[in-house]
C-alpha cells in the first residue's frame, strides 16, 4: 500500500499545485533522499505516471511500454504515440547514463504531445532493464560497460521497429540522447545515414573519422562545463566536411540542466534548448506545430 504522505503528495500533484520540480522535492524528504526517490518511481510507489505535465492522454493519444526484436534478445522501450490521424515523424530517444526512467518516459511523453511518436530505448534490456536494478546507482554502473558494437545494433533495432510500425512515417526518424545517450546519438548518427535529424544535449562528438559519416543535421545544447570544451573544433570539423552542426552553449548552466526533477535544473536554458529542439524536429522531419498550440 502506498504510504499516506506520499498519497497526499501524488494528490496535489494529479491537482496540479505543484510542478515536476516541486513534487519531487516533497518526494525526496518522505522517502530520504534523492536516489531513494528515483528508486521508488522506478520499483513501485505508484506515482511516477503523476510526473508528466503533458501527457498524450490529454491530446488523445498513448503512452505504454514496448518490446521488439533484437539481435539474439527482445528489446524493451517506452513508446508514445500523438493522436491517431495518420503516420507521424518518429524519434528515438536515448537515456542517460541512469538508463531508461521516467525523466526519459517523460520526454518521449512530450515528444508525443507535440506530434511525434517518440521511442525511448533501454540500452540495458539484456541485462534485464533499467528497473531490474536495485539503485540509480547500480544502472549507472550498467551502462558504464556498454560497448559501442552493442549499442548501435539495438539503435539499429530501434529504428528498425520504427520503421515497421503503422503509426510512423518510416522515412522520416531522428535521434535525441541526452548526456551519455547524447554522446551515443551522436555516435549513431554517423552509424546510420537513414536518419532524418539528430538531437544531443551534452553528448560529446565522435571522432573526426566518424563525424565525415554523418548525413543528417545535428543539434546540440551544451552546458557551460565538460563537453563543451570541444564544440569549437567539432564546430570546425562538421564545416569543414560540409555537414550542418547547431550548436549552443548556456552560460550557467550546469550538467542536466534540462532535469526539472534534478538539483541542476535551470529553467530558462531548459526552455530554451526545448524550444531549439522542437523547432529543429519540425524542420528535419516535416511536422508542423500543433494546432492547439
Amino acid at each position: 500500500m502506498m504510504d499516506a504522505r506520499i498519497e497526499a503528495v501524488a494528490a496535489d500533484r494529479r491537482a496540479r499545485r505543484m510542478d515536476r520540480r516541486g513534487f519531487f522535492g516533497r518526494l525526496m524528504a518522505i522517502v530520504g533522499g534523492s536516489a531513494l526517490a528515483h528508486q521508488g518511481l522506478e520499483t513501485g510507489v505508484g506515482v511516477a505516471p503523476l510526473l508528466s505535465p503533458d501527457p498524450p492522454q490529454e491530446v488523445g493519444g498513448e503512452a505504454l511500454p514496448v518490446k521488439y526484436p533484437g539481435a539474439g534478445a527482445t528489446l524493451d522501450g517506452y513508446l508514445s504515440r500523438p493522436q491517431a490521424n495518420g503516420p507521424s515523424p518518429a524519434v528515438i530517444v536515448i537515456h542517460q547514463g541512469a538508463g531508461l526512467n521516467d525523466p526519459m518516459r517523460n520526454v518521449a511523453r512530450r515528444l508525443a504531445a507535440e506530434g511525434f511518436a517518440a521511442l525511448a530505448v533501454d540500452l540495458l534490456s539484456r541485462q534485464g532493464g533499467t528497473a531490474s536494478f536495485a539503485t540509480p546507482a547500480e544502472a549507472a554502473k550498467a551502462v558504464a560497460t556498454l560497448a559501442e558494437d552493442q549499442i548501435v545494433p539495438d539503435l539499429h533495432a530501434a529504428f528498425r521497429y520504427l520503421q515497421s510500425n503503422s503509426s510512423v512515417r518510416p522515412e522520416r526518424i531522428a535521434v535525441l540522447g541526452f548526456c551519455w545517450g547524447g554522446q551515443q546519438a551522436f555516435r549513431y548518427a554517423a552509424a546510420n545515414p537513414d536518419l532524418k535529424a539528430a538531437v544531443v544535449f551534452n553528448g560529446s562528438a565522435p571522432p573526426a573519422a566518424k563525424l565525415q559519416e554523418i548525413q543528417c543535421p545535428v543539434l546540440a545544447n551544451y552546458n557551460e562545463t565538460g563537453t563543451h570544451a570541444y564544440v569549437p573544433e567539432t564546430e570546425e570539423l562538421m564545416k569543414k566536411y560540409g555537414k550542418r552542426f547547431d550548436p549552443k552553449i548556456y552560460s550557467g548552466a550546469a550538467d542536466t540542466f534540462c532535469s526539472d526533477a534534478g538539483p541542476n535544473y535551470n529553467e530558462a536554458a531548459a526552455q530554451d534548448a526545448w524550444a531549439r529542439t522542437l523547432a529543429f524536429l519540425r524542420e528535419n522531419l516535416d511536422r508542423g506545430p500543433r494546432a492547439s498550440a
